[in-house]
């Protein structure tokens, strides 16, 4: 099977935080991610960071000023999620152990071009070359009753798994990947039409997504063997990045301290507010 190259990004420093599902509120990893862009656009390495949440509800800014947005935000915080208003593209997402989110983190060259989409093109690289070592195709293009629609959806057998978003600094770009590794795609989408029934209740039509969960799926339904658990997705890609020329991978990288990514996340928080 003829692959896309994922392309090697000199000095990429590795951070998987997959095994760390510690309920934290949501807006951490988002404020870390935001931390080490500043970093990396000041010179510091470029990163590849995997994470995952335990609880969590990622709405959009077109998403929160919908007319009952705030009732839908309730209903899901008294149902244990955490809610955050993301800042980066995109609509409605949940997260849960079962997803892997990555997050590369990369300096802008002001001499290439600067279409976003070739950025999406490196994150599409990354996955497709990680389901093609397993024997399975993945596709890019919207998928109409999905969550969080897009022209970079990634599928199987025409049914939805991964979404990918950016967020662009004056000196660096954070392009941000939803992986549905493990479960059901449906009953996730299910959370989300639910979040849409309550809070686009007389809106105009269009405003938001009209989600079918038929759509969504996961890698362990699409029965991805070698990609169908939080491990082994990992674990697969951490080794594509370190086989992409990126010997430094494994190298020690300087985190931003705790009270710096609090003070981050609160400003996140007031600059991208919920309803």
């Amino acid at each position: 099977m003829a692959i896309q190259e994922f392309e090697a990004v000199p000095g990429m420093r590795l951070l998987d935080r997959t095994k760390d599902i510690a309920a934290v509120d949501a807006v951490y990893p988002f404020a870390l991610d935001e931390l080490l862009g500043k970093a990396v656009g000041a010179g510091e390495p470029p990163v590849c960071h995997l994470w995952r949440h335990p609880r969590a509800f990622v709405i959009g800014s077109k998403d929160s000023r919908l007319p009952h947005a705030a009732e839908a935000v309730r209903r899901l915080e008294e149902r244990g999620y955490s809610v955050l208003v993301r800042n980066s593209g995109g609509a409605a997402v949940p997260l849960d152990p079962g997803v892997v989110n990555l997050s590369l983190i990369l300096p802008i060259d002001e001499r290439r071009s600067q279409d976003f989409r070739a950025d999406f093109e490196r994150m599409y690289a990354l996955i497709r070359r990680a389901a093609a070592e397993y024997g399975t195709k993945v596709d890019k293009g919207e998928v109409a009753g999905s969550f969080c629609p897009g022209d970079y959806d990634l599928s199987i057998d025409g049914l939805k798994f991964c979404g990918i978003a950016q967020r662009r600094q004056l000196r660096a770009m954070i392009i941000q990947a939803f992986v549905i590794v493990e479960g059901s795609g449906s009953a996730r989408a299910r959370l989300v039409k639910e979040f849409y029934d309550i809070a686009g209740y007389g809106a105009e039509p269009g405003s938001y997504p009209e989600v079918r969960p038929e759509t969504m799926t996961s890698l362990e339904e699409r029965s991805v063997t070698g990609l169908d658990s939080i491990e082994t997705f990992a674990e697969s890609i951490t080794r594509i990045v370190r086989d992409a020329g990126s010997k430094d991978a494994d190298a020690p990288l300087v985190l931003p301290d705790a009270q710096a990514i609090v003070d981050m996340g609160r400003e996140l928080r007031a600059r991208y507010p919920l309803p």
